[in-house]
């Protein structure tokens, strides 16, 4: 058994990862004969609960800050035996006045499915919370709230990146995070495969993340480590503005090198197709749009048929650890082989997509591509030719002796199911409540190697003396590794 552990931190995280664990919780079958072409245990662990019975709940730990949890308890229905200790009075023999906040209402979707009744339709203005459309139980250590923050708060915003270092290595030098949080879920696996993290990255969560990752790399070497990189697409004021890119130039410059797998992403991307039907303004439905590419790309890695995703990710050489998300909605068959060339065979790596949640661009056909991780859902996509069922070994020289960029491609009949967690009218489809066929990708290009370049620029001037130097160098290197060929001219010079 290869299992992943999950790390989520951070309001946009969270939401971002119900969406993911409800649709791990859909694919479950509880027919004897019936089996699902997931591998649960690869994201889930077994266990007991408060009344004896057998549980299965996420392996993940939830971060957030207080009040980010809405109506979600630390101990569920799974675990109420253990809400009833009660603390002592110890030595204070005084009386005693309390004081309590006033309760959040739980949603109308979280009673209906605590009795079982039919679940009412989401909105934008019903979900509150990422907890009012959750829909699995986690288990009592999941749940990590950081009372020295406030969600949302007017006085002590949690936006600087440095802020997030700071509270990150408070926290460490008090509990050990990793001892007291992360390491009871990793001792349960027979073979950690790898560290999956979900992580705002223009705000303080980058930094927490930094130094996480930090901890991470001491305490587990080599293991893989995947980081989504959320980052917020939506237009603000222009100081604001250059806060959040020194933000993300600090996270892809600490995060990304430490990392098996960096993926920015835009919530939400500026260019969406006219079949995209969404509220920009809510995050659950600009996450659950996010969800339908992200929960897309990763499936080899839970799918039982495949077990090399990991090796697909490193390409040729194991340079190219930022990648870029794309994905197509219904995607159209598209026949690759080129007549009469001796490498007909060979499928070509995807440069066109409907929607990218990296760089916001859907046409990168000028760019360079080092690698790519294609997958394919659904049942009306043609017959399968996948490289996992080949040779592997063969195709990647084969690729690599005509200079062809590292593609790795992947099918599977699962659609994408729509749940009544899901925004209902996100897709103008046809029968899009049936399920939807979807086309995401992984690329590494040169598009990032242009995109370092104008962090660079426009970070430069915002830096102080003391961190410019050594940002810009660290940027300027990584960005060498998306660049083809080489250039010594003084434009590659942003000091």
């Amino acid at each position: 058994m290869h299992e992943v552990v999950t790390l989520q931190l951070g309001q946009r995280a969270n939401y971002l990862a119900t969406h993911f664990w409800n649709l791990q919780e859909s694919y479950f079958t509880y027919n004897e004969t019936e089996e699902s072409p997931i591998d649960h245990d690869v994201h889930f662990r077994p266990g007991v609960g408060a009344d004896g019975s057998e549980t299965y709940t996420p392996r993940t730990v939830i971060y957030d800050l207080k009040g980010g949890f809405g109506t979600l308890r630390k101990y569920n229905a799974l675990y109420e035996m253990s809400e009833g200790i009660q603390s002592g009075q110890g030595l204070w023999d005084g009386q005693e006045v309390i004081q309590k906040q006033d309760p959040i209402l739980q949603s109308e979707y979280q009673k209906s499915l605590d009795l079982g009744t039919p679940a009412p339709k989401l909105t934008s203005e019903t979900v509150r919370y990422w907890s009012d459309y959750n829909r699995v139980f986690y288990h009592p250590r999941s749940i990590v709230q950081l009372n020295e923050y406030e969600l949302n708060s007017q006085i002590m915003p949690f936006e600087d990146w440095n802020a997030g270092e700071e509270l990150f290595s408070d926290l460490d030098k008090e509990h050990d995070l990793l001892d007291r949080d992360l390491r009871p879920f990793a001792e349960e696996c027979d073979q950690l495969r790898a560290i999956q993290m979900f992580s705002g990255a223009d705000d303080a969560w980058g930094g927490f993340a930094a130094r996480y990752i930090d901890r991470l790399r001491d305490e587990y070497g080599k293991k893989s480590i995947w980081v989504w990189a959320i980052e917020d697409g939506h237009k603000v004021q222009r100081h604001h503005q250059m806060k959040k890119d020194v933000n993300k130039a600090k996270s892809l410059y600490t995060i990304s090198p430490q990392s098996t797998l960096y993926v920015p992403i835009m919530d939400i991307p500026p260019k969406l197709p006219s079949y995209i039907n969404i509220d920009r303004q809510s995050r659950w439905q600009t996450t659950a749009l996010i969800t339908s590419a992200l929960e897309t790309v990763t499936l080899p890695s839970r799918l039982r048929p495949f077990h090399d995703f990991e090796a697909s990710l490193a390409g040729d050489d194991g340079r190219h650890t930022i990648f870029e998300l794309q994905s197509t909605i219904n995607p159209k068959k598209k026949d690759d082989k080129q007549p009469g060339t001796e490498d007909s065979d060979l499928p070509k790596a995807e440069t066109e997509f409907d929607i990218d949640f990296t760089y916001g661009e859907t046409n990168n056909k000028n760019a360079h591509i080092f690698n790519q991780v294609q997958v394919t859902r659904g049942t009306e996509l043609g017959d399968s030719t996948d490289s996992a069922d080949g040779d592997l070994g063969r195709l990647r020289k084969l690729r690599l002796y005509n200079s062809e960029a590292m593609l790795q491609s992947y099918h599977t009949p699962l659609r994408l199911p729509i749940l009544d967690s899901f925004p209902q009218d996100l897709y103008r489809i046809p029968q899009a409540n049936e399920g939807i066929n979807v086309f995401a990708a992984l690329t590494a290009s040169t598009r990032t190697a242009e995109r370092i370049k104008s962090i660079q620029a426009t970070t430069a001037r915002a830096l102080s003396i003391d961190e410019r130097e050594a940002m810009l160098n660290g940027l300027g290197e990584i960005r060498e590794s998306y660049e083809t060929g080489w250039s010594s001219g003084s434009d590659d010079d942003d000091e």
